[in-house]
């Protein structure tokens, strides 16, 4: 048998039904892409010249581009906690990166508001 990584998943338990694997797996992906999106709008916040309060809209665009680096780093340990929970037929534990992603984005829409709002 070849090795596979990351290793912590993939040496405990046995190989789970495929399309749970590949489920996780579009999870992952979907958490990836709201990554790019969540940079993206941060560029893009900074880029435009926006009639709002400069620092807010600043903070708010740093936030966004954290919370775009922040999300890949989560969402992989969350795949790999759900694939070993999968592998060893345990209850899936719960999401690691919803919460920060929803407390992140209400920082971020209270921010802008309040930019605008102080403009």
């Amino acid at each position: 048998m070849t090795r596979r990584f990351p290793r912590w998943v993939y040496e405990t338990g046995s190989e789970p039904d495929p399309r749970f694997t590949l489920a996780n797996e579009r999870t992952f992906l979907a958490w990836i892409r709201t990554a790019l999106a969540l940079v993206a709008a941060g560029v893009a916040l900074e880029a435009l010249a926006l009639p709002m309060q400069p620092d807010l809209r600043r903070a708010a665009a740093t936030l966004l581009l954290l919370l775009g680096l922040a999300v890949p780093i989560l969402a992989w340990v969350s795949w790999g906690t759900v694939e070993r929970a999968l592998r060893q037929s345990e209850p899936l534990p719960g999401s690691k990166v919803a919460l920060p992603v929803a407390v992140g984005i209400s920082a971020v829409a209270a921010a802008l508001t309040l930019g605008v709002v102080l403009r």
